[in-house]
């Protein structure tokens, strides 16, 4: 499948792989430290830091899922609850993080004032952050992996979601093809900085195409 060929980042040899390989080249260079640091992965999972090629000193992951929840081990303790909205337990807030870092969720949040809650918790726990989320304007939607869908009208969107077979979207019926096209809002570049107005934004290239956008600090 287009999937696996392409956007599967766990095959070696696939785009995905090779891009989320530069991804993390680009986080170690910023911070060095990692595997000294205390993170705070917003809408992240235990089961991505596994195979992670630097595992920070501890990860808190913060996901919406419970079952992201039952896969805790050494040095990860995830959190079920809202990013937007974040309630930690006490004995986790009594220092700041080191980093707050989150990948490809920004723009499942749900619209403009969620994305400023978001943006205040990612500033409200730590001094430094990444938060990389896909470019609206590269010309491959990438949950889809359909050219241009991000600017077609949204009836026009629900119907390739319903029919397409590539992406990591799988086809449904209308209600929920109307779902996922709904919970799917990429971001411009302009966006992203009024979000992080003190962060640097770094373009994730592909064929020296922007492909995603990186706030860090």
């Amino acid at each position: 499948m287009l999937k696996t060929k392409i956007a599967d980042p766990t095959r070696p040899g696939s785009l995905a792989h090779s891009a989320r390989a530069k991804r993390w080249d680009e986080l170690l260079r910023c911070f060095p430290d990692l595997a000294e640091m205390h993170v705070l992965d917003l809408g992240g999972t235990p089961t991505a830091w596994r195979g992670a090629p630097v595992r920070p000193a501890h990860v808190v992951t913060v996901n919406l899922d419970p079952r992201t929840a039952r896969h805790a081990e050494s040095g990860i303790t995830p959190v079920v609850g809202d990013a937007c909205d974040l309630s930690l337990p006490t004995h986790m807030v009594t220092r700041r993080f080191d980093l707050v870092y989150s990948n490809s969720v920004l723009e499942h949040v749900g619209g403009h004032y969620r994305r400023r809650q978001f943006a205040d918790t990612v500033h409200s726990h730590a001094d430094h952050h990444w938060v990389q989320t896909p470019y609206r304007y590269f010309p491959v939607e990438p949950h889809w992996l359909f050219p241009g869908l991000q600017w077609l009208p949204f009836r026009a969107r629900v119907a390739v979601s319903r029919r397409w077979p590539h992406g990591h979207v799988p086809r449904a019926g209308r209600a929920q093809a109307t779902r996922d096209v709904q919970e799917v809002e990429l971001l411009s570049a302009a966006e992203m900085r009024s979000y992080f107005p003190a962060s640097s934004i770094w373009f994730e290239r592909f064929a020296g195409l922007p492909k995603s956008l990186v706030a860090r600090k």
